[in-house]
């Protein structure tokens, strides 16, 4: 009788406790891939309820429940690349639609939504708000008469901008049948390239200590603009002294301390103080006598 010898059944080798848990490079990389993106993704779960905390000064002459300056807290849903500009849009918008404040082009151009955000002159279309600390206030431009809540009386402003003539003079221009073009030497137009990006918000003149307390003095931008046209290559030497008996009045560049803070809040970078001070040094030129 034949007996038929049965195989033992095959068993798996116990697993080495030293390797338990050992992967290749490449599963590695996968795993904290995999894990990168569930972080991502929790981090995009939240930031979809994150708020902005913003407190907005409030004055309204108009109403006698909000003649007494206050600040209103609101909270706005945060996006990335929002701006200072993009949250009391959303407030007046979505919360109380009597919020008044200037703005126009957003894009740092028309220069209408000057505000004084965390203690600083801001373009409010030109502030991130990931960039501030929060609470952020939000408030009108100091050293000027509130209108009503964010909105300013520009007209002072205005008369200053004005006093100096800002616009192009030629006492030699030529009958209108024999006009020819004006040109500019490239490097006169690189001279005065940056007084010209001066978007008129207001936001040196805001920040000027002695434009706080002199009313009268004409003011960095205004001094600015008269800087554009009077290094000009184009106006004859009769208009630029004229422009200089206007800037070297008692109000005008003289009163400048350079402080620097209209260069500082400047929104366009232009450095202002310069300008003033190469005025100055003009002024001067302009009194030597030689005998």
């Amino acid at each position: 009788m034949s007996t038929q010898q049965q195989e033992p059944e095959s068993q798996e080798a116990p697993a080495d406790p030293e390797m338990k848990g050992t992967q290749s490079p490449q599963e590695r990389r996968l795993e904290e891939k995999e894990a990168g993106l569930d972080a991502q993704a929790e981090a995009d779960a939240e930031a979809e309820g994150e708020t902005v905390h913003i407190k907005v000064f409030r004055y309204d002459p108009e109403v006698e429940a909000k003649q007494e300056p206050r600040f209103d807290d609101f909270h706005v849903p945060f996006e990335k690349g929002m701006t200072v500009l993009d949250a009391v849009m959303y407030a007046r918008d979505e919360f109380d639609s009597s919020l008044t404040f200037r703005h126009s082009c957003r894009q740092a151009v028309c220069g209408s939504d000057a505000f004084f955000v965390n203690g600083r002159q801001k373009l409010g279309c030109k502030t991130q708000l990931a960039d501030l600390e929060q609470p952020i206030r939000i408030e009108p431009l100091p050293h000027q008469e509130v209108v009503k809540d964010l909105v300013v009386d520009m007209d002072h402003f205005y008369d200053q901008m004005h006093a100096v003539e800002p616009y192009f003079q030629d006492e030699d221009t030529p009958d209108p049948a024999d006009l020819e073009e004006q040109r500019q030497s490239p490097e006169n137009r690189e001279k005065i390239k940056m007084s010209s990006r001066c978007i008129w918000c207001g936001a040196c003149m805001s920040s000027c200590n002695i434009a706080a307390g002199d009313n009268e003095y004409l003011g960095p931008a205004a001094i600015n603009k008269a800087y554009k046209f009077a290094m000009d290559d184009r106006e004859s030497e009769e208009i630029k002294e004229h422009r200089l008996r206007i800037l070297e009045q008692e109000h005008g560049v003289w009163r400048c301390q350079t402080q620097f803070s209209c260069t500082e809040v400047c929104p366009k970078d232009i450095p202002l103080t310069e300008h003033i001070q190469e005025l100055k040094r003009e002024a001067v030129k302009k009194n030597l006598k030689f005998w």
